[in-house]
């Protein structure tokens, strides 16, 4: 694949055979993110367990310390009272049958899909469409509840759902290049401290096998993944002020050359 001057010049500032400390990988993504936009953080996580076997497969999610640096879309499946929480918390689409049947006719411009249990009659004929994008609600990790306002909340502060995919591949936006360096650090650890977390028991071996940051339009940075505790992440990190930052929406993520092959990474389909 050929690559711009902006990309080749990162690339060049990347050592291949090495895998960096946590704070010196963040420190090189800021560093080669020059994009006129503010690009996406993204972390690619290939772990140690066989995915044929469902015991092994993770599937969860967590609260990013800092968010992602973006409006999180919202399209919530309910009907009455529920559908009323929904809009006062913040959801951005709100309806029942007729949201199902926009939605079946192909229309998906949300980040995240929340249905209450009596809706799943409906929504559940979307999974052809909502399952690919990774959007189909699921009651294992709380897009299928009668707590909707919770759940819209937690959404919208950073909540993001993670899971393996077919090659044992975890794909995870962690923020924007504008973060400051310890929030990204922070947001990374976050990542990092829940997969530790989430090791099925059934998993033998060496658990995580290699990790790798990039930015939307920089190449792929392994990190050292024998750190996975908080302390060691953040260490050599400069001190917060507890903000991550007022990033723009991406809006140039069609075209995105995305490294993280290095470490044998699929990037995401969607940030």
């Amino acid at each position: 694949m050929a690559h711009g001057k902006r990309y080749r010049a990162g690339y060049d500032k990347v050592d291949r055979d090495s895998k960096y400390p946590p704070d010196e990988a963040v420190r090189l993504i800021k560093e080669n993110a020059t994009a006129k936009f503010d690009e996406t953080v993204e972390l690619h996580v290939r772990l140690g367990v066989n995915v044929r076997h469902a015991e092994e497969q993770l599937r969860g999610t967590l609260a990013l310390p800092h968010g992602l640096g973006k409006d999180v879309t919202i399209a919530v499946f309910a009907k009455g009272q529920k559908a009323r929480d929904a809009e006062s918390a913040g959801a951005d689409f709100v309806g029942d049958d007729d949201l199902a049947k926009r939605v079946e006719e192909g229309w998906t411009d949300f980040d995240v899909a929340i249905a209450t249990p009596d809706m799943m009659s409906v929504v559940g004929k979307l999974g052809r469409v909502l399952g690919p994008q990774g959007k189909m609600p699921n009651p294992k990790v709380g897009t299928v509840t009668d707590d909707i306002e919770k759940a819209v909340g937690e959404s919208k502060s950073g909540k993001v759902e993670y899971r393996t995919d077919r090659h044992a591949i975890i794909h995870l936006s962690i923020g924007k290049a504008s973060f400051e360096e310890r929030a990204l650090l922070d947001n990374y650890a976050a990542v990092i401290e829940e997969l530790v977390r989430a090791k099925p028991a059934a998993a033998k071996g060496r658990y995580i096998l290699s990790s790798t940051l990039t930015s939307t339009m920089g190449p792929g940075i392994r990190v050292d993944t024998g750190k996975t505790g908080e302390r060691d992440i953040v260490s050599g990190a400069p001190a917060s002020n507890g903000e991550g930052a007022d990033a723009p929406e991406d809006d140039a993520a069609a075209g995105k050359e995305s490294s993280a092959d290095e470490s044998g990474a699929e990037a995401p389909a969607t940030a």
